[in-house]
């Protein structure tokens, strides 16, 4: 009795855990270890760091490019953007025509993206509205010109 009592405490501690976890697109690809979203991920992209996209965000306007960092925070609604952080470099990351998402518990994780750097004007709506599904009131997300990531295509470990 007392293990069965167990093994069902388990499961819905399991379940209520998991249904937390919001995932609204599916992988174009996946193996073992990787699942990728968006497009499948172009390697033959030139690699940049976090540093360069953040200390000359002006010289890397429009080019694409892939750059791994890890995901600081994802959109807790429904994973349609995230905060990248490498060292003290961070910038907001949005994937290209709200065309997919990724799974809401990938903060933590460190991903390969490929995409692009644009500039933007934030307006003080737009980034209280950032940080209200980040569930988070992070300074990264100040309103004014900001540099952030479209990204086409983000390949997350599975653990």
């Amino acid at each position: 009795m007392k293990r069965t009592l167990g093994i069902v405490i388990g499961l819905i501690f399991t379940l209520s855990i998991s249904a937390k976890v919001v995932r609204l697109s599916e992988p174009v690809s996946q193996d073992s270890e990787t699942e990728t979203f968006g497009v499948m991920l172009d390697t033959s992209l030139p690699q940049l760091s976090m540093a360069d996209l953040a200390t000359d965000s002006p010289a890397h306007l429009t080019k694409t490019f892939q750059v791994e960092a890890r995901i600081a925070k994802v959109c807790q609604k429904k994973g349609c953007f995230f905060i990248a952080q490498q060292d003290e470099h961070v910038l907001r990351v949005s994937f290209r025509d709200y065309g997919f998402f990724i799974p809401t518990d990938s903060s933590g994780k460190t991903v390969i993206l490929a995409g692009e750097l644009i500039q933007k004007d934030l307006s003080p709506e737009q980034a209280a509205h950032f940080k209200a599904d980040l569930k988070s009131d992070t300074e990264i997300l100040k309103p004014g010109v900001v540099y952030e990531i479209v990204a086409d295509s983000v390949r997350i470990p599975r653990t």
